[in-house]
C-alpha cells in the first residue's frame, strides 16, 4: 500500500500531496481580501492520475483548513465536488464553506 501524505505549503501557496516520497499532485490556495482560503486550481501529476489521488488530496486540504477554523471558497471542480461531499456527510468537523457567486453550494 502506497503512502499518501497532504501537507500544506503556504511558501508556495497550495496543499501537496506526496506518494511514497514522491510529488503526486497539488491544490491552489491563496487568501482573498476577507481572509478565507480560495482553492482555484488542483493538479494530478499525470503519472499518478487514475487513481483517485485528487480525492485525497482534496480532503486532506479541507480536513486541515477546517481544523484551522478557516473558512473556504471552493473555485474548483474537484474541491467543489469534494466540499458538498463533506457537507452533505458531514464528514469534516468544523468545515465551513462559502461558495463563489453561482458556484455549487449545496
Amino acid at each position: 500500500m502506497a503512502e499518501s501524505i497532504v501537507r500544506r505549503d503556504d511558501e508556495n501557496h497550495r496543499y501537496t500531496l506526496s506518494v511514497d516520497g514522491e510529488l503526486a499532485g497539488f491544490t491552489e490556495i491563496r487568501r482573498d481580501d476577507a481572509g478565507r482560503l480560495v482553492m482555484p486550481h488542483t493538479v494530478i501529476i499525470p503519472s499518478f492520475r487514475g487513481r483517485g489521488l485528487a480525492g485525497v488530496l482534496v480532503d486532506g486540504a479541507l480536513a486541515d483548513a477546517a481544523a484551522r477554523g478557516e473558512t473556504v471558497v471552493p473555485v474548483c471542480p474537484v474541491v467543489q465536488k469534494q466540499a458538498q461531499k463533506h457537507l452533505r456527510d458531514h464528514e469534516i468537523d468544523g468545515l465551513i464553506v462559502e461558495w463563489p457567486a453561482g458556484g455549487g453550494g449545496v
